[in-house]
């Protein structure tokens, strides 16, 4: 596996500048017959909200189901990875009654900016998408967040920390992404109990977290998941979280044609510092895994940001290899005031989260009820 790692970044690469050149040549023709706007999740302020998409050609995938063989999962990702991208296409949106407009880049992609004069509602709202002079119009979700009516926010990953996807196994890795869907893929045991609470919607007042911090509730905590997984994924990923009933939010995931060159580190790292600007009254609780390098990317924000984590759960998926790093890592946030938790499944990290006071003792028996469920452990005595 150590010797394969280093070569899928090359790969990716290669693929991607054929599949450019591919396109440039193709583009023109492609242009001026039927388009889709792919439109994935907005997300921003009560003043200024952000919505990414991308202009591709008409695909045809077939709807998931649990019964679904090996070979039509495969071929609906072959699908979706080869998608066909259009560049200088305009798109134009409306959120609310604010309009925006952007033109589609060399890999398809749009960003729509909504300024808005009168300060949108916090919540979930759709925006309205078209290509002017086209007959059809997509709609986005789009997340508004008012970091004064929250109590703290929660960005997590998703492979081998929401979905299990064996990252730290190459083959194993490939098979389950190449073969599985959205109703076949699992989620780790108890991850939806778990993050439904801290997501969730209080009025109440809970009083202090552990670190002293005041966590007075007034709306739904929001969720950002934060992924190297590509963007022609978005729409599998979004229906796993809807099956399984796990909290949705706005996802950042990866351009494997541009993305690619700054590296996993430095490309999560910068989406979460984003979020962090975005709102800076909000504190964070940080979700990941120990397969790749998200220990070092979340001590890294927890000192860029001072006083502004509330916790880091880093789920163990090496079997107790390699935990010195994570180990060594919680050392250091403990001097700076930061529990760094090297969590062997979703009730370990609730725990925690119960002593901090982000989570009730109802919503973490909630959490061991359903970790008991998937593994037929007994975990607790209620």
């Amino acid at each position: 596996m150590s010797l394969l790692r280093p070569l899928v970044p090359v790969i990716e690469r290669a693929v991607m500048g054929i599949d450019r050149a591919f396109s440039r040549a193709l583009q023109p023709r492609r242009s001026r017959g039927l388009l889709s706007l792919l439109c994935y999740c907005g997300w921003g302020t009560p003043t200024r909200v952000e919505l990414t998409g991308r202009v591709v050609l008409p695909r045809t995938l077939q709807p998931a189901a649990n019964a679904d063989p090996r070979w039509r999962n495969f071929t609906n990702i072959v699908r979706r990875l080869l998608s066909r991208e259009i560049g200088g296409v305009t798109v134009h949106g409306a959120l609310n009654g604010v309009q925006a407009e952007a033109t589609s880049d060399s890999d398809g992609f749009f960003t729509l900016l909504f300024q808005a004069e009168q300060p949108f509602e916090a919540g979930w709202h759709d925006a309205r998408l078209t290509i002017p002079g086209r007959e059809r119009t997509s709609y986005a979700r789009v997340q508004i967040v008012d970091d004064r009516g929250c109590a703290y926010g929660l960005i997590s990953d998703l492979d081998d920390t929401v979905i299990q996807s064996d990252v730290t196994s190459i083959g194993r890795m490939l098979f389950t992404v190449l073969t599985g869907n959205a109703r076949t893929r699992s989620p780790f045991p108890g991850v939806g109990s778990l993050y439904r609470a801290l997501a969730r919607h209080n009025q109440g007042d809970t009083g202090s977290a552990g670190n002293g911090k005041n966590t007075k509730r007034r709306g739904r905590n929001p969720v950002f998941y934060v992924s190297s997984s590509p963007w022609n994924f978005f729409d599998l990923l979004w229906q796993f979280l809807e099956y399984r009933r796990i909290p949705l939010g706005p996802m950042f995931l990866r351009n494997w044609g541009a993305d690619l060159m700054s590296g996993h580190t430095t490309y999560k790292h910068g989406v979460i510092e984003r979020i962090f600007n975005a709102y800076p009254r909000l504190h964070f609780v940080l979700v990941g895994d120990s397969g790749e390098r998200d220990p070092e990317i979340y001590a890294e924000v927890a000192r860029r940001f001072p006083g502004r984590v509330l916790g880091i759960y880093i789920r163990d998926v090496n079997e107790g290899q390699g935990d010195e790093r994570v180990l060594r890592l919680r050392g250091e946030m403990a001097r700076i005031g930061v529990d760094m938790v090297l969590a062997r499944d979703s009730f370990a990290a609730a725990a925690h989260a119960m002593a901090m006071g982000l989570i009730t003792p109802g919503e973490l028996r909630s959490v061991a009820q359903s970790v008991e469920k998937s593994l037929h452990l007994p975990l607790l005595s209620f």
